[in-house]
């Protein structure tokens, strides 16, 4: 929704930098998602194409910080967090001991 937005602070060797993505226009949404060690926060349109994208390394990565905005003083809003799990990174599981 309009006026969400992400801070990401990321240590650059020589101290910290903060990068803000925004949703800048009605019917857009921030989504954050994490694989393989780079977390991505993605501004998304309402058919689903990505906007504007950054892409930081989850090492580097200090604190990444939502801010949802709110339609009214007394409204509630809805955080979800979503982790994306690539197909090539499969565990194999030990089977259990008999007992």
């Amino acid at each position: 929704m309009k006026g969400d937005r992400v801070e990401a602070v990321v240590d650059t060797g020589q101290g910290t930098q903060t990068f803000e993505i925004v949703a800048s226009r009605a019917g857009r949404r921030i989504e954050v998602t994490t694989a393989r060690g780079v977390v991505e926060v993605t501004e998304v349109t309402r058919g689903g194409t990505s906007v504007r994208t950054g892409r930081f390394m989850a090492s580097r990565l200090i604190a990444l910080v939502e801010h949802p905005a709110r339609e009214r003083d007394d409204s509630r809003v809805e955080v979800t967090t979503r982790r994306r799990i690539a197909s090539g990174s499969r565990r194999s599981e030990a089977p259990e001991p008999d007992r």
